[in-house]
């Protein structure tokens, strides 16, 4: 075994694989980025932004251990941080493909209690990925205490048993969360993702697990070892790839086109879940008389008063107060019956506007906040009745106050003035039916017309006797 010449690495497949493991940790980072980078899309806030970038991080760890324990390059091992231990047990486990199976696991689990039990999970993510971390976190302390390998990074065949069923297991959790939530409708892809990584890392992982028993065991053969490792990590950079996906934490990037750079096809959740005249201002529906007399929240039900107290609550940064008010109203307009909608519009609004240290985090009470955090139905019509109730008064306060001496008042009362006048011109000469006489008039005024209209209309005009 000594004298084993594959063991030292180096030789051109080696060097293919690691190739090709570096091209699947690029395509990852450009995937995860690519929204952010080229589209300008805001990032998120919480879970929604830190388990898609542990993914990456896990994935990148995992390939790397299996780069340095499984003899691919030719170095010494001179150094304490180059020990098997160190990457075959601890960045290979908890800190790889035990981290990268707990975030997906982590990801099924808030689908589950969202869309099954309609309520937020009662663990947050934050605490709840450490806690399903931990049996990869004993399993690296166990071997590293018994220290069961040899010098090549190989383990024994009990061992070798037992860290696969570690993997089974994990992989089995992710298959019952999945196979929960199966009968739900989901709008966007996270069901097809889930079982697409289940289906085909499957597929790989029972290549991987053969090629790696066939690693540890024989070792001995050198052709074996060559061909065992190369699938070894051709398998995971394959894997690393299928199991990354950005619709279960951000579920509006999917509407983004990762081939073409082009304009986002939905800029908002309404837009996306399709709910009707969501956000969008008709050219020819009838102007409004605002009256500043009127209480704020029936003035905020009409689309043009409400974009223009929007502009002026953005100008003086207070503005999440106003659009936290227009996707609540748009929640509105998803019937009660399909919870599924009503459900994706909670959950962004949620991520937006009420949880601690979100994007456009809202003013509330401790109170009201932790009302929404800990509903029990996350499609009750009356989720976010309280907080709007607050930002409504604290609107009337602060920013009404103001805005009606503002010069956005002022051009809203111009253009409704216009748009008026418009309005009531074009109900006037719909009454009206506009014929070839009626033209004529507007051709008699032009001098430089006349004579050809009397001659084209009395050909117009004894053309049907001809």
């Amino acid at each position: 075994m000594a004298n084993c010449p594959a063991v030292h690495g180096g030789y051109p497949s080696d060097y293919v694989a690691v190739s090709i493991a570096i091209f699947a940790v690029i395509l990852l980072v450009v995937r995860s980025s690519f929204p952010f980078l080229i589209h300008k899309v805001p990032s998120a806030r919480g879970s929604a932004f830190w388990i898609p970038v542990i993914q990456v991080v896990a994935s990148f760890n995992f390939l790397l251990s299996l780069v340095m324990a499984g003899n691919f390059l030719k170095y010494k091992k001179s150094h304490w941080w180059l020990s098997c231990y160190v990457w075959a047990v601890w960045v290979e486990g908890p800190l790889g493909f035990g981290l990268l199976m707990s975030c997906r696991i982590a990801q099924a689990f808030q689908l589950y209690y969202a869309f099954v039990k309609r309520r937020l999970p009662p663990v947050r993510s934050h605490i709840f990925l450490p806690l399903i971390v931990l049996p990869w976190i004993a399993g690296a302390a166990i071997i590293h205490v018994k220290k069961p390998l040899n010098c090549r990074c190989h383990l024994q065949t009990y061992w070798v048993i037992a860290v696969m069923c570690l993997h089974a297991l994990y992989v089995a959790v992710l298959v019952g969360f999945t196979g929960a939530i199966r009968h739900i409708e989901f709008r966007f892809d996270e069901l097809k993702d889930l079982w697409q990584g289940i289906l085909v890392s499957a597929s790989l992982i029972g290549l991987w697990v053969s090629a790696y028993i066939l690693n540890e065991i024989h070792d001995n053969i050198s052709w074996l070892q060559v061909t065992s490792r190369f699938i070894l990590l051709f398998t995971a950079s394959i894997l690393v790839l299928v199991f990354f996906s950005i619709s279960i934490s951000q579920p509006l990037l999917t509407q983004i086109s990762f081939i073409k750079r082009e304009p986002i096809e939905f800029k908002t959740m309404c837009q996306a879940l399709g709910i009707p005249d969501s956000g969008l201002l008709l050219h020819r529906e009838q102007a409004v008389v605002i009256d500043p007399n009127e209480p704020l929240d029936k003035l905020l039900t009409h689309k043009r008063f409400r974009q223009s107290f929007m502009a002026f609550a953005d100008s003086c940064l207070a503005g999440e107060s106003v659009h936290f008010f227009e996707e609540v109203l748009e929640l509105g307009k998803i019937p009660i019956d399909d919870p599924v909608k009503r459900i994706y519009m909670a959950r962004h609004i949620i991520n937006k506007y009420i949880i601690a240290g979100s994007a456009m985090e809202v003013n509330i009470s401790h109170r009201s906040r932790q009302a929404i955090l800990s509903t029990t139905d996350l499609t009750h019509p009356d989720l976010f009745t309280n907080a709007l109730n607050e930002l409504i008064q604290l609107m009337k306060m602060n920013l009404a106050k103001d805005y009606w001496s503002s010069m956005y008042f002022l051009k809203l009362k111009d253009e409704t003035s216009v748009r008026s006048n418009g309005y009531e011109m074009e109900q006037m000469s719909g009454a009206y039916s506009f014929s070839p006489r009626l033209s004529c008039v507007n051709a008699i005024d032009d001098p430089f017309h006349q004579d050809h209209f009397s001659s084209g209309s009395s050909q117009d005009f004894h053309h049907p006797y001809q």
